[in-house]
C-alpha cells in the first residue's frame, strides 16, 4: 500500500520552494523535512519534461530516506519563444561561478522577447508551470500538474517573489507574483476555492487527492 504515514521528504534544496512547499504543506499536518535536513545530494535534472525531472528528484529522496517523498518542477513557458524556458528555466540563471542570478535570466528572456520585437502585451503571453511528483522507494509514483496563465511585464516589479515572479503577471490581476504576499500568490487553504500560483494548483490537486482536503 502507498499510505502517507504523517512522514514526508521534500525533495527539494531550493530554498525559495520549500518556503512555498513548506507554507503550503503545514494546514494538513504531515511531518515534512527537506533533503537538505537528511543532507541529500542534489540529482542531476537530466529528463525533458517537467514529470521526468519532478520524478527523477523524488524518486532519490525516496530510496536515501525510506519514506515517500514530494518534488516539485517547475518553470516559465514564454509563448512567443516556443514554451522557452521551460525545463530550463533555472539553468537561464545560472552564472559563471555555477550559481544563479534570476536578474540575468529575466534579462535573457526580456531581450530574447525585444529580438522578435514581442512588446505588445498579447504577444507576450506565459505560463507558469508546476509538477508535483509523489514517490515511493519502490518507484511507485504520481503526478500533479498545475498552470496559470499571464503575461510578462517589463520592467520586473517586487521583490517579494523569487525566480520570474517580479516579471509575470497573472491573468486578471494587477500584480506580479513578486508583488504578491505568500497568501495572495497562493489562495490555497483548506476548503477554498482554486489556488492562483501554478505550484497551489499542483498542491491542491495533491491535497485532494491525498490529504482529504475538499
Amino acid at each position: 500500500m502507498h499510505n502517507l504515514n504523517g512522514k514526508i521528504v521534500v525533495a527539494s534544496h531550493n530554498e525559495g520552494k520549500l518556503r512555498e512547499i513548506a507554507d503550503l504543506i503545514a494546514p494538513f499536518g504531515l511531518e515534512a523535512r527537506s533533503a537538505a535536513q537528511f543532507a541529500l545530494p542534489e540529482p542531476d535534472e537530466t529528463g525533458t519534461t517537467f514529470e521526468e525531472n519532478a520524478y527523477i528528484k523524488a524518486h532519490a529522496a525516496a530510496v536515501a530516506t525510506n519514506l515517500p517523498a514530494l518534488s516539485d518542477d517547475s518553470g516559465m513557458c514564454a509563448d512567443a519563444l516556443g514554451g522557452q524556458p521551460g525545463v530550463y528555466t533555472a539553468n537561464w540563471a545560472e552564472t559563471p561561478d555555477g550559481k544563479r542570478d534570476f536578474r540575468i535570466a529575466m534579462q535573457k528572456v526580456e531581450d530574447l522577447l525585444r529580438d522578435i520585437r514581442a512588446v505588445d502585451p498579447r504577444e507576450r503571453t506565459a505560463r507558469f508551470v508546476a509538477v508535483i511528483c509523489l514517490a515511493w522507494p519502490d518507484g511507485y509514483a504520481e503526478y500533479y500538474r498545475g498552470e496559470v496563465a499571464g503575461t510578462l511585464v517589463w520592467p520586473p516589479r517586487g521583490e517579494i517573489g523569487f525566480g520570474y515572479d517580479p516579471v509575470f503577471l497573472p491573468d486578471g490581476y494587477d500584480k506580479t507574483f513578486g508583488e504578491m504576499t505568500a497568501e495572495e500568490k497562493h489562495g490555497c487553504k483548506p476548503g477554498a476555492a482554486d489556488a492562483l500560483s501554478h505550484r497551489a494548483r499542483a498542491f491542491q490537486k495533491f491535497a485532494r487527492a491525498r490529504l482529504g482536503s475538499t
